[in-house]
């Protein structure tokens, strides 16, 4: 059996990885192009997390390669420190410096100091979370109770507004724990991110939209009031339904104005049984807080005239394979496969359960609310109802 010669991959090449990465293509697809496998290339990307390194400067203030060179030829000349210093215009301390790092008057070679010092400045600066232990500890504390990390970094801010040592960026806590060689957070809170990869994907990588099933005597979105496109006022929801094993579905409401989450549980995708569902969580809320639904055209809304009928609450419809029309409930769909993943039966959680989850989300700080929650906003809504 022939076996393939190791490659090793130039600076250039490596680039090409990258740039493909970060324009969404799959490790297979890139691999394709060195007629390799995809782990070639994704043990390349995981050093780093799948975050691309940046590209490394010389400090305008280190010696260049031709002072090291002039420094050389001065040496072989006999001439003193200062002189040297004094014909490349810097301080004799620095030829100094250079000389008891790179062996002496003796033995010292340009090449070989120019390359050392090349090597010793890619010793990376410390991680602020390595730093300052206190705040690591604050931040692993909210990533376990599901937070992501621009949730965090938001609640630091508004928490600590005039301390910038209690603050730190999202894309830091990002890197603490995608790049493990930081020694910041652990690998094992990366369980607790939306998505649970240990890669860093490209914000380019495509969504496969699902089909969407087919209704009649639809009111088009595009008739929805202005103010309920503005999210003006309180009482717009947006539903569906996200699908687990053995035919099981949770029915998922959104409120348009604060973000408010309401899970229902559904023994079946019958339109029947989905407009019964809607119907009894409809009747738990004010009037004035449920006044319209934004659905996609899933067959489980053919009976929706039924629902408004029960509930004198407006159904409008999206565009077909315009899932972005429903922004809220699918960025909350999303967030809900932290708890209850693809593939997972989701007839075995309650109604109690489900209650529980919608309360978590509810109780996270949200940053288009201004890291307020989308339970403090609502409950805002009920008081003023009242």
């Amino acid at each position: 059996m022939a076996y393939r010669k190791r490659i090793y991959y130039t600076n250039a090449q490596k680039a090409e990885m990258w740039d493909r990465w970060q324009k969404g293509e799959s490790l297979n697809s890139i691999a394709q192009l060195f007629d390799r496998g995809h782990s070639s290339i994704q043990g390349i990307l995981a050093a780093t997390g799948g975050i691309r390194p940046p590209a490394r400067r010389r400090s305008r203030l280190a010696l260049t390669l031709a002072e090291r060179e002039e420094i050389s030829r001065g040496l072989v000349a006999g001439h003193s420190f200062r002189s040297i210093a004094k014909s490349l215009g810097r301080a004799p301390s620095t030829v100094s410096r250079e000389l008891k790092r790179n062996s002496g008057r003796d033995c010292y070679r340009a090449n070989q100091a120019d390359q050392a010092a090349w090597d010793r400045a890619h010793r990376s600066k410390p991680c602020k979370l390595v730093v300052n232990r206190a705040l690591a500890r604050i931040v692993a504390k909210k990533l376990r109770r599901s937070w992501s990390p621009e949730q965090i970094a938001g609640w630091l801010k508004c928490n600590y507004p005039n301390d910038e040592s209690n603050q730190v960026s999202h894309e830091t806590i990002y890197r603490s724990l995608f790049i493990q060689a930081r020694g910041a957070l652990k690998k094992e809170l990366l369980q607790h991110l939306r998505r649970k990869r240990g890669m860093r994907r490209s914000r380019h990588k495509t969504l496969k939209d699902a089909g969407l099933g087919q209704i009649t005597n639809t009111i088009s979105i595009r008739e929805r009031p202005a103010s309920v496109e503005d999210r003006a006022v309180p009482g717009h929801w947006e539903g569906d339904l996200i699908f687990g094993t053995h035919n099981s579905q949770i029915a998922t409401l959104v409120e348009r104005h604060t973000r408010y989450v309401m899970l229902a549980k559904v023994s079946g995708k019958d339109t029947e049984t989905v407009i019964n569902a809607l119907i009894k969580q409809a009747h738990k809320l004010p009037r004035e807080l449920y006044k319209s639904l934004t659905w996609d055209r899933g067959s489980e809304m053919a009976d929706h005239q039924r629902f408004t009928l029960a509930t004198d609450i407006k159904v409008y419809f999206c565009d077909p394979q315009s899932p972005w029309q429903r922004g809220s409930n699918e960025n909350t769909n999303g967030l809900l496969r932290q708890y209850f993943p693809k593939g997972t039966d989701l007839s075995v959680h309650s109604q109690a359960k489900l209650n529980a989850v919608a309360r978590q989300l509810n109780e996270r700080p949200r940053k288009t609310l201004g890291f307020q929650t989308p339970a403090e906003r609502f409950n805002a809504c009920v008081a003023s109802t009242g």
